[in-house]
């Protein structure tokens, strides 16, 4: 029995052995984000398609293998008759478009990636701010209970501060002045 205990205590947890609530969690977070995908508007998907093609490595083999093309084709190493840009200036202009189609693209990406972001910021807040609220009503709950047990941590003077409820407005208002947010830009 004290081997099979010994071997229990060593064993890696494996993914199967997530919490119910933990398992349950990552299964809304995936289900939101195929859900939120769905939504998508086509200009939107079409966009992220086309970000993710442009950042591979593929991407790169195309164009490289398209310039190399073009260039021994139109730099004198082919026939003459194969020429159709010799000035280069087709190619420069289809490059010049191709950027300003591409730059849209990332941009489009970004900024639904930077809404995403912000949602998340905003969801992992409600949860600190929850987590907070129920921390501090543990720990009264906790000092209650040591202080009827007379136990001598209940007078830790520390355990007041901790006891304060956290205003989310004051704390924002906090961080704006010490570090100078708020101020007319030209105010200086």
């Amino acid at each position: 029995m004290a081997t099979r205990l010994a071997r229990d205590t060593t064993a890696t947890p494996q993914p199967a052995d997530l919490a119910g609530v933990l398992a349950r969690n990552v299964r809304a977070l995936t289900d939101r984000d195929r859900e939120q995908q769905a939504k998508a508007a086509l200009s939107v998907r079409i966009a992220d398609r086309v970000t993710a093609f442009t950042g591979s490595m593929l991407f790169v083999a195309v164009h490289l293998a398209i310039l190399a093309a073009w260039i021994v084709l139109n730099s004198g190493l082919a026939p003459e008759r194969l020429r159709f840009d010799p000035s280069f200036i087709i190619l420069a202009t289809s490059a010049s478009v191709e950027a300003i189609f591409l730059s849209t693209f990332v941009l489009i990406s970004q900024n639904r990636a930077m809404e995403a972001s912000r949602r998340q910021a905003e969801l992992d807040l409600q949860i600190n701010l929850l987590t907070e609220h129920e921390l501090t009503r543990l720990i009264g709950l906790v000092v209650a209970i040591a202080s009827r047990l007379d136990v001598e941590a209940a007078q830790d003077p520390a355990l007041g501060e901790l006891l304060k409820h956290v205003a989310p407005e004051k704390v924002l208002d906090h961080i704006a002045r010490e570090t100078g947010e708020g101020r007319e830009s030209g105010g200086r």
